[in-house]
């Protein structure tokens, strides 16, 4: 019988990253779903790039990483 991994098992460096990932691109507007829903963005521009620095400052996400959703965030926004 497979076990599942649960997120209490998961390294937290590694869910920390998901976990910051999945926000960034929700903030950007992720389309998902079947019905291609659009995610709503909730958070303002600021809140969205303030969070992402954090996430970054954390170590949760690389400078590559940071520079790619940083961009998306703005290029979204003009």
């Amino acid at each position: 019988m497979t076990q599942l991994t649960s997120v209490s098992n998961l390294p937290r460096r590694v869910f920390l990253r998901a976990s910051a990932l999945a926000v960034a691109s929700a903030g950007i507007g992720l389309v998902t779903g079947c019905g291609s829903t659009k995610i709503q963005n909730q958070d303002s521009v600021g809140q969205q790039l303030l969070d992402l620095e954090k996430s970054y400052k954390d170590g949760v996400i690389t400078e590559r990483e940071y520079n790619r959703l940083k961009k998306a965030i703005i290029n979204k926004n003009d």
